[in-house]
C-alpha cells in the first residue's frame, strides 16, 4: 500500500507540472496513457508484462474532453509496455525512456496535447505518416492562394474579366442545332409549344433584322427576313402542333441557327432593348385599335335587325293588313287589380312571344295572368297580328302602339322633348363626333338607336300607361321565365316603389360606377357606395308611386342632365336615382343576370332563377349568342310555325 501510495503522489505531481503528455498514433488526438510500473523491490524489469496481483496497483488521473481531471485505478497485469492497446479506453503505454524523453516537447505542443485529450474508438487505424503530409502541404497551399486573392488588385480583376468577355465573343457553338428561347417539349403531339416556340422565333427575328437594317448589314437581315417568311409560311393558320406542315420543325431549327448568328453579332442589349420597347407600344396601339374595332363591330351586330327577324316581321306586317276577319278582344280583364299584370316594351316580336310563352307555361292558374305589350308605330301590326294567330293559352293580351298616347308629348316629357334635339341628334348619328369610334369614346355602346326610343323611357311613366292598376310586374323582353311569378305579387316592399334583385358584388355596381359624383349635385344626394339593382324584372307598386311623385322626381332630374354631365347614358342610371332609398332589394333567385355578356355564369344559379336575363349585347336571337345559354331560350320558340318555318329555315 505503501508503494501505491508513493506512485500516486509521484503521478499527480508530475501532471500538475505538465510533463506527462504522450502524443497517440493518431496526429488529430492527444490523450495520457497508462503506465506500466513493476514492483522496484523485487528487482524485475520495469516493463514487465507478465506481473501478478501481488505486485500492486496504480492510481491513473486523466482530463477529459471537457477538461475535468479523472482518476481510475489498474492492476499491473492489465498494464501492456509501449504497444498500443485494443481496450474500451484505447490508453497507449508510455515507457521510462518515454518519459525521460518528456522535456523535448515544447510548452505549446503540451498544451495543444492536453486541449485534444479524447477516447478513441476500438477500430481506429494510425493515419499515414504520408497522407498527413500531403494534407499540410495542401492546406498551405490553400493559404497561399486566399492571401494572393486578398491582396489581387483592381486592374488584375479587371484583366480577368476583359479576358472573360473576349473569350465569350471568340466562342465558337457547335450545338447550334439546340438553340432554343424556351425549352421545348416535343413528348405531346398536341401542344402548341413548337407553334408558341416559333411564333417567338419571328418576334426576336423581326428585332434583330430591323437592327442589322439600320446598320446596313444586310446579309444577315435578309438571312432573317428568309427566315421569317418560311417560319411564317409553316404556320399557316394552324392553332397547335399537329396543325403545322411538315417542314415546320426544321424551319424552326434553321431559325435557331439565324438567330445564335444574329446574337453573336450583336451584344449591345441596350439596342435591343429599345427595339423592344418600340415593338411592345406598336402593339399595344394595334390592340387598343383592335379592341374599338370589335366593340363597333359587336355594337352593329347586336342593334342590326337579322334577316329572319325582319322576314318574320314583314309576313306578319302584310298578313295583318290582308286580313279579313273581324278582330276580337276581350278587354274586361285589362284593368282588374286582382289579377297579375305584366309590362312588355319591345319592337321584337319573336322575343316578346318567348315572354309571353314561358310566363304562362310555367303559371298554375294562366288566365289570371295578363300581359301589357307596348310597340312602335312601325312593328304594331306584326305583333298585334302574331298574337291574334297564335294566343296563349288561358292568357290574355294586350298590344298597344306608344303613338297612341296623347299624353306623352314633349310638353310634358323632358326626356322626349331631349330626344328630339338636333344635339341628341348629332351625338348620335354623326360619323366626326367625339362618341364615334375615330375619336375611341368609351360610352360608343350607347350609341345605339334604341337609347332613341320611347320604348326605353316608359317603364318612368306607369301610372299614367295603366292608371287603373296597383301593382305591375315589368318584364324586359330578353327575359325567360323559368318558374311561377305569382308569390312575387304578395311580397310585402315595405312601403317601398320599385321590387328588384340588388347587383353590387365588392365594390361592382355601386352607385359611383354609373354616377358622377365629381358634379356636386350628385355627391351631395347621394351614397357613392350604394348597391345598385337591375332593370328587367321589377315589381312596381304603383299605389306608392302616385304617392311619392316618382314621374316627377325623374323629370326634375332629367332636366338637370340636359347636358349629360350626371350619369352615364342608358335608362339605369336615372332609374337608380329616381328610385333611391325606394327599391326593395328581393331574394336574388327571382331574377339572374349576365347570359347576354358573361360565359361564366354559374349554371346552378340559371337552374334555380325564376328569371333569367340575357342582359348585353349576345342577345339569343343574334347569332352573337352564347351558344351554352342558348337552349333557354330556344326552348320557348315555336319552330313549327310556318312563320317561323319560311323566315328562319329558308334562311
Amino acid at each position: 500500500m505503501e508503494f501505491n501510495r508513493s506512485i500516486s503522489i509521484l503521478f499527480f505531481f508530475l501532471l500538475f507540472q505538465g510533463m506527462i503528455v504522450v502524443s497517440s498514433a493518431k496526429s488529430e488526438f492527444s490523450f495520457l496513457r497508462k503506465f506500466s510500473f513493476s514492483n522496484s523491490g523485487d528487482g524485475h524489469d520495469r516493463n514487465c508484462r507478465g506481473c501478478h496481483d501481488e505486485q500492486g496497483s496504480i492510481t491513473v488521473a486523466y482530463t477529459d474532453p471537457s477538461g475535468a481531471i479523472r482518476t481510475f485505478k489498474m492492476n499491473f497485469n492489465e498494464l501492456s509496455s509501449l504497444n498500443q492497446t485494443e481496450e474500451t479506453a484505447d490508453l497507449g503505454v508510455i515507457s521510462n525512456e518515454q518519459l525521460g524523453n518528456r522535456s523535448e516537447l515544447s510548452l505549446t505542443n503540451r498544451s495543444e496535447t492536453v486541449d485534444q485529450i479524447r477516447f478513441q474508438d476500438q477500430n481506429a487505424k494510425p493515419i499515414d505518416p504520408i497522407q498527413r503530409k500531403r494534407e499540410l502541404l495542401r492546406q498551405k497551399r490553400r493559404e497561399r492562394r486566399k492571401m494572393h486573392l486578398i491582396h489581387m488588385s483592381q486592374e488584375n480583376e479587371l484583366e480577368i474579366q476583359d479576358a472573360a468577355i473576349n473569350r465569350t465573343k471568340n466562342f465558337v457553338n457547335k450545338a447550334q442545332d439546340r438553340y432554343s428561347i424556351w425549352r421545348v417539349e416535343y413528348q405531346n403531339p398536341m401542344s402548341t409549344s413548337v407553334l408558341k416556340l416559333m411564333k417567338d422565333q419571328i418576334i426576336m427575328a423581326k428585332i434583330y433584322a430591323s437592327i442589322f437594317f439600320s446598320k446596313k448589314e444586310l446579309d444577315l437581315y435578309q438571312l432573317l427576313i428568309m427566315r421569317i417568311k418560311e417560319s411564317q409560311d409553316a404556320i399557316g393558320d394552324a392553332s397547335s402542333d399537329n396543325e403545322l406542315h411538315e417542314s415546320a420543325l426544321a424551319r424552326a431549327k434553321a431559325m435557331g441557327h439565324a438567330l445564335t448568328s444574329a446574337k453573336d453579332k450583336l451584344h449591345q442589349s441596350e439596342e435591343i432593348e429599345r427595339k423592344i420597347r418600340a415593338m411592345l407600344q406598336l402593339s399595344e396601339e394595334n390592340i387598343n385599335t383592335a379592341k374599338k374595332q370589335n366593340t363597333f363591330l359587336v355594337q352593329h351586330a347586336a342593334k342590326t335587325v337579322p334577316k329572319p327577324l325582319h322576314c318574320l316581321h314583314l309576313q306578319l306586317t302584310n298578313d295583318y293588313y290582308n286580313y279579313k276577319e273581324g278582330i276580337f278582344e276581350d278587354k274586361s280583364k285589362l284593368e282588374d287589380a286582382s289579377l297579375y299584370h305584366y309590362a312588355i316594351f319591345s319592337d321584337n316580336v319573336l322575343a316578346t312571344s318567348v315572354v309571353v310563352n314561358s310566363t304562362v307555361m310555367h303559371a298554375t292558374e294562366p288566365h289570371k295572368h295578363i300581359f301589357h305589350i307596348v310597340t312602335d308605330r312601325l312593328n304594331f301590326p306584326a305583333m298585334k297580328m302574331w298574337f291574334m294567330m297564335h294566343p296563349p293559352s288561358h292568357a290574355t293580351i294586350n298590344v298597344q302602339n306608344i303613338d297612341e298616347f296623347k299624353w306623352l308629348n314633349s310638353s310634358y316629357c323632358s326626356v322626349l322633348r331631349q330626344l328630339e334635339s338636333a344635339q341628341i341628334k348629332e351625338y348620335y348619328f354623326k360619323f366626326n363626333h367625339p362618341s364615334s369610334l375615330s375619336a375611341g369614346h368609351e360610352n360608343l355602346k350607347y350609341r345605339n338607336p334604341k337609347y332613341l326610343s320611347m320604348l326605353n323611357h316608359l317603364r318612368f311613366y306607369m301610372p299614367e300607361v295603366y292608371p287603373k292598376l296597383d301593382k305591375i310586374l315589368f318584364l324586359d323582353d330578353d327575359v325567360v321565365i323559368q318558374r311561377d311569378l305569382t308569390p312575387l305579387f304578395s311580397v310585402n316592399m315595405k312601403g317601398m316603389v320599385n321590387g328588384a334583385v340588388e347587383t353590387c358584388k365588392e365594390s361592382f355596381h355601386r352607385f359611383d360606377t354609373y354616377l358622377n359624383f365629381s358634379h356636386p349635385k350628385i355627391s351631395k344626394n347621394f351614397d357613392p357606395r350604394a348597391c345598385g339593382w337591375a332593370f328587367g324584372m321589377n315589381l312596381f307598386d304603383l299605389k306608392e308611386w302616385k304617392k311619392r311623385n316618382i314621374t316627377g322626381i325623374y323629370h326634375y332630374w332629367q332636366d338637370l342632365n340636359e347636358d349629360r354631365k350626371l350619369w352615364k347614358l342608358g335608362s339605369l342610371p336615372p332609374g337608380l336615382i329616381t328610385f333611391y332609398n325606394l327599391t326593395y332589394p328581393l331574394d336574388r333567385n327571382w331574377h339572374v343576370l349576365g347570359l347576354g355578356y358573361d360565359p361564366a355564369v354559374d349554371p346552378k344559379e340559371i337552374e334555380s332563377a325564376a328569371v333569367v336575363h340575357y342582359n348585353g349585347n349576345y342577345k339569343p336571337w343574334l347569332d352573337l349568342a352564347i351558344g351554352k345559354y342558348k337552349q333557354y331560350w330556344s326552348n320557348h320558340v315555336k319552330f313549327d310555325n310556318p312563320y317561323i318555318q319560311h323566315c328562319f329555315m329558308n334562311d
